[in-house]
């Protein structure tokens, strides 16, 4: 097998004490924002991003994170493969998208007249 498909989850003690920390800053600075309610705006979103970014910070320096960087160098490096459609071809597309759509709009409203019709006219007069 693959190396990287038997890699383990194993997560150290410290790694589970700095999330705990990352969720205890996170913490204070959502207690911060609310506890400044009278200050200025600026100083409570500072507060409250301040303890946002510290913990993702705290938590980049964890395992887990180790695992989060390694998955996003890997999508860029992948992103780069990707061949993507020009502008003529995304255009078309588009258009035939948008005429496939009027299409099955005008079928599925003519379905829905005829079963209208049907009930409505020949089935409930059936009755009388």
């Amino acid at each position: 097998m693959n190396a990287k498909a038997e890699q383990t989850n194993k997560s150290s003690a410290g790694d589970k004490l700095m999330l705990v920390l990352a969720v205890l800053v996170l913490a204070a600075g959502l207690f911060g924002f609310y506890w400044y309610a009278n200050a200025a705006q600026v100083v409570r979103a500072g507060v409250l991003v301040g303890g946002l970014v510290l913990s993702v910070g705290i938590v980049m320096l964890t395992g887990y994170g180790r695992r989060i960087r390694h998955f996003l160098a890997e999508s860029q490096f992948e992103m780069r493969k990707v061949v993507w459609p020009s502008r003529d071809e995304t255009v078309k597309t588009t258009i035939i998208i948008l005429i496939v759509v009027v299409i099955l709009a005008l079928l599925l409203g003519a379905i829905d007249l005829l079963l209208k019709t049907v009930v409505l006219e020949w089935l409930l007069k059936l009755g009388k």
